[in-house]
């Protein structure tokens, strides 16, 4: 697992800019180039904090500006977390 980590000096990973508190890892796929990893509701905090959006504000700019921005194969991932909870609780 360390390797992984070694590699990834050697690939540029895309970030989206003024998001880096809500990275929560490095996502990996088979035979693919490792991607950002960022929370949803961490993203929409900060939108809420830096841009003074309200809560319903914060999260139409992130589905339309951020979640569908496509940067290529190396577009990061967003997660939402509190879905993921909610859908392993159920297991």
């Amino acid at each position: 697992m360390e390797d992984n980590f070694d590699d990834l000096d050697d690939q540029e990973l895309v970030t989206a800019d003024g998001f880096d508190a809500a990275i929560i890892g490095v996502g990996y796929r088979c035979g693919q180039a490792p991607l950002v990893v960022y929370s949803v509701e961490k993203a929409i905090n900060i939108l809420q904090e830096d841009m003074n959006m309200s809560f319903q504000d914060a999260s139409e700019y992130f589905s339309f500006n951020i979640e569908g921005a496509w940067v290529g194969p190396s577009t990061p991932i967003w997660v939402y977390e509190s879905e993921a909870a909610e859908l392993l609780s159920r297991h």
